[in-house]
C-alpha cells in the first residue's frame, strides 16, 4: 500500500511539540533540492503563510559537482513557481583532500547560520527524517559511541544566532516522497547518496535500516534519548553547583561538588569547561581529564593546564583561566564593520567613527598591559576581579599598540571616541538547549 503524503497539519503538530516560534514566524528551510528537503520547503511555506509568516528556502551550493550551480537554479525555478522565496549560498575557498563529507557539512551549517543571522531568522528547519535518524544510530553504534551518541539526532540544536530544528525525525522517507508525487513536483537526485564510499549510502544499499531492524533501532534511540535527557539534567544541576562563569572569560570552580560527583559526570563537566574557555573543537582525552580531576580533588590541589586552560587553586576554589600562550593573536577591528570573533570566546565590534586613525585590535591584556595600567593609570578601584585573571582579559589597543579599553577592568581611555562593544560568546557553550525527545 502506497505511503500517505505527510501533511501541513502534521508538520504544524510536530513544530508545536518543539515550540518557541513567533506569532508570524520567519523560518529558513535548508533545501538541497532532494525529495526530503523539497517536501519540507513546500509544507513549511504553507504552514508559515497560514500564520502570516514567511518560509525561505535556502540552498547551499558546495560546488563539488560540475552542474551544482545549474541544479541550484533549477530548484529556485521550481520554488519561484510556487511563490516560495529562495536564496543560494556558495561554498568558497579551498577544499580538503580528506574528510570532504565532514568539511562540506561544516561549511553548509556555517553558511546557513550566517544567512539566518543576517536576515534575523531564528529558526533553521532541516529535513532529517526517520531513516536518517536510524542511520545515524547505526553508524554511531558501529563506531562504539556512548549512550549520549546513541540517542542520535536532537530535534533542536543551537547554532550561533539561530536554532536548528528537525521536525521530521519520526516521519518515514516514503511519506515525504509521497508529498512530491501528489504535487507533481520534480526533484534533484544527488549521486553521492548512492556512493558506496559513504557509510549512509552503504546502509541504504544493504537495507540495514529496514523491517525489524528499523523497529529495534527506533526503540533503542528513544531509550537512549530518555537516558540522555535525564543525565543532562543531572549534569546541569552539577554545573549550577560547581561553576560560576564570568563574562570576562574565566570561571570559578568549586571542587567539592566535583569531588562528590560520579567520575564520568565530573570529567564531562571538566571537558565542557575546557571546550568553553579553551576553544578547542574536541574534548581532551579521558586519561587527561581523569588526571586533572584527581589533582583538583587532592587535599592540597595543585595548578594544572589542559586544553589551553589553566586551573589555579584560589581561596579554597579553583580559577579556570585562558592559558596566555594558547590565546589567539590580536584581531583587527574596523569601525562600523560587522562583529568579529576573537579567541573562540568573544565577539566585538566598533561603532562607526570609533578608533579614528586605523581602527583597533582586540587581544589579551597580557602581563605587560597589566604593568602599563598599574604604572600609568593605577588599577581602577571598581575592578574586583582576582588579579590572577588580569593578563588574560580582553583589551582593545590602537594602531600604535597603546591600550584603549579594558572593559572588565572598567578602563577606557578618555580621549577615545566611541566605546567598543564586547560580549562573551564561546564557540562551545557551557550549557545549551539540552537534548529532547518529542
Amino acid at each position: 500500500m502506497p505511503a500517505a503524503p505527510f501533511t501541513v497539519s502534521e508538520l504544524a503538530a510536530a513544530l508545536a511539540a518543539i515550540g518557541c516560534f513567533e506569532g508570524r514566524p520567519l523560518v529558513a528551510v535548508a533545501t538541497s533540492g532532494g525529495p526530503d528537503s523539497l517536501a519540507l520547503a513546500i509544507l513549511a511555506d504553507r504552514w508559515a503563510r497560514g500564520q502570516g509568516g514567511v518560509a525561505w528556502a535556502v540552498t547551499v551550493d558546495h560546488r563539488l559537482r560540475p552542474d551544482s550551480a545549474g541544479e541550484a537554479r533549477r530548484v529556485g525555478d521550481w520554488l519561484a513557481a510556487r511563490g516560495i522565496p529562495h536564496a543560494v549560498l556558495a561554498w568558497e575557498g579551498e577544499r580538503p583532500v580528506a574528510g570532504i563529507e565532514e568539511a562540506a557539512r561544516e561549511a553548509r551549517y556555517r553558511l546557513l547560520g550566517r544567512w539566518c543571522r543576517e536576515h534575523g531568522c531564528l529558526h533553521l528547519l532541516v529535513a532529517h527524517h526517520r531513516e536518517d535518524q536510524v542511520e545515524t544510530f547505526l553508524i554511531r553504534r558501529a563506531a562504539g559511541s556512548g549512550p549520549a551518541g546513541l540517542a542520535a539526532m536532537a530535534p533542536v540544536r543551537e547554532l550561533a544566532g539561530c536554532r536548528l530544528v528537525r521536525p521530521l525525525l519520526a516521519v518515514p522517507r516514503a511519506r515525504l516522497a509521497a508529498v512530491l508525487a501528489a504535487e507533481g513536483q520534480e526533484y534533484v537526485s544527488d549521486p553521492s547518496n548512492r556512493d558506496p564510499r559513504f557509510a549512509r549510502a552503504r546502509l541504504r544499499r544493504d537495507g540495514t535500516a529496514e523491517g525489524t531492524a528499523l523497529a529495534a533501532a527506533l526503540a533503542a534511540i528513544r531509550r537512549h534519548g530518555e537516558e540522555r535527557v535525564a543525565e543532562e539534567r543531572r549534569m546541569y544541576r552539577l554545573t549550577a553547583r560547581a561553576v560560576v562563569l564570568h563574562p570576562a572569560g574565566f570561571a570559578v570552580l568549586d571542587p567539592a561538588p566535583l569531588a562528590a560527583a560520579p567520575d564520568e559526570r565530573a570529567m564531562a563537566l571538566l571537558a565542557r569547561l575546557v571546550l568553553t574557555l579553551g576553544g578547542a573543537r574536541h574534548a581532551p582525552r579521558r586519561e587527561r581529564l581523569a588526571r586533572l580531576r584527581a589533582r583538583l580533588a587532592a587535599a592540597a590541589p595543585r595548578a594544572a593546564t589542559l586544553g589551553g586552560c589553566r586551573f589555579v587553586p584560589w581561596r579554597g576554589q579553583v580559577l579556570v583561566l585562558r592559558e596566555l600562550a594558547a590565546a589567539a593573536p590580536p584581531t583587527p577591528l574596523d569601525p562600523g564593520a560587522a562583529a568579529v570573533a576573537w579567541d573562540c570566546r568573544f565577539v566585538a565590534a566598533l561603532p562607526a567613527g570609533a578608533g579614528a586613525g586605523g581602527g583597533m585590535t582586540l587581544g589579551q591584556l597580557g602581563r605587560e598591559g597589566v604593568a602599563m595600567l598599574d604604572r600609568d593609570v593605577r588599577r581602577p578601584a571598581a575592578a574586583i576581579l582576582p588579579p590572577l585573571v588580569y593578563p588574560a582579559l580582553p583589551a582593545f589597543r590602537d594602531p600604535a599598540g597603546d591600550i584603549v579599553a579594558v572593559p572588565h577592568l572598567f578602563y577606557r581611555r578618555a580621549a577615545v571616541d566611541g566605546s567598543p562593544r564586547l560580549a562573551l560568546r564561546p564557540r562551545v557553550q557551557l550549557t545549551g538547549a539540552g537534548f529532547a525527545v518529542v
